[in-house]
Parts: structure tokens; sequence; C-alpha cells
């Protein structure tokens, strides 16, 4: 390593200490990360929730929007040329 490398910890006892000191900011940087990543998830499936809680009632009986729909045939059967 090169002597210009920094570190939060230069002024600890040991090399021990230092590194151990280091990889565990490491650590609950990255679990910040994570937690914001899964914060955000979170909101995201909220804001979906209450945007379909918006809804009218009418809205849950709608027939299904896809075009293959109304065909009682198994998708092997559908020729797509």
């Amino acid at each position: 390593m090169s002597d210009e490398h920094f570190s939060l910890f230069e002024g600890t006892q040991s090399q021990r200490m230092a590194l151990v000191g280091e990889v565990t900011i490491l650590m609950l940087k990255g679990a910040g990360y994570a937690a914001v990543f899964c914060l955000a998830m979170w909101g995201g499936f909220a804001a979906l929730t209450a945007a379909g809680g918006l809804l009218p009632a009418e809205s849950q009986d709608a027939l299904d929007p896809t075009p293959w729909s109304h065909l009682d045939l198994a998708p092997s059967e559908l020729a797509y040329t």
C-alpha cells in the first residue's frame, strides 16, 4: 500500500484495531445503503397500494385488458405469425 493512504484510525495503537475500525465503518456504510434501498422499495409499494385504494370498486369487476383474454386456447395453440 502507498504511504498516501488516508485512514480514519491512523492514531490508534495497533494496525489490527485500525483495520477493525475501517471494516466496521465500511459494513455500516453498506448497511445504510441497503436500508435506503429497502425503504425506497417499501415506499414504492406503499404508493402503489395507496393508488390502488383510490380506484373505484367497479375497477375490480372489469374484464382483463389483455388482447388474448377472450380466447379459450392454451398459449401453445396460439399462432404468433
